[in-house]
């Protein structure tokens, strides 16, 4: 059995492990002890993974469960997107990028200096471009003139196989 690092989430089989040690009585510290994991870790993922049987009568914890509710925090975690806040800046960025030619480094600079929009409501210029190569805006890459000259390729510098001096 691989045993748990620590640090780390709970997997699928640890949970299964969590289970069957419940069902045979074990106590919380000692499957925590088997599994090289805080009791506290263990105490939480029974709180996320028991489940009410029989009308609420019986609670039991369920592997499965426990992984659901796990899977379903996860998708919660991360920074949240800007994009969907700032609706009004990204008109801005259209109407003037096809209106007006600018560039988006401009659209994003321009509309704080001007003040147009509040530091808060802009995203940068990176940004920007990662909203294009994403398809957020409905600004491709050949849109962008400068983009499609640039050589994004590492270029590999080759090692000679045979040294042409030696050392004497």
């Amino acid at each position: 059995m691989n045993q748990h690092i620590k640090d780390k989430h709970l997997s699928f089989e640890e949970r299964v492990i969590i289970q069957l040690r419940l069902k045979d009585g074990y106590s919380l510290r000692a499957i925590a002890r088997e599994l090289n994991c805080s009791p506290s870790t263990i105490s939480y993922e029974v709180k996320r993974g028991t489940v009410e049987l029989y009308h609420g009568k019986v609670k039991r914890y369920k592997a499965t469960q426990g992984h659901d509710a796990y899977q379903a925090h996860r998708k919660n975690c991360g920074r949240k997107s800007d994009f969907l806040r700032k609706t009004q800046f990204m008109r801005y960025v259209h109407k003037h990028f096809f209106k007006d030619g600018w560039s988006l480094d401009v659209c994003s600079n321009r509309a704080t200096a001007v003040g147009a929009f509040s530091s808060r409501d802009v995203v940068c210029t990176k940004t920007l471009y990662n909203y294009v190569d994403q398809g957020l805006l409905d600004i491709h890459n050949y849109d962008l003139p400068e983009k499609l000259k640039r050589n994004t390729k590492l270029h590999r510098i080759r090692k000679n196989k045979k040294k042409t001096w030696q050392k004497h």
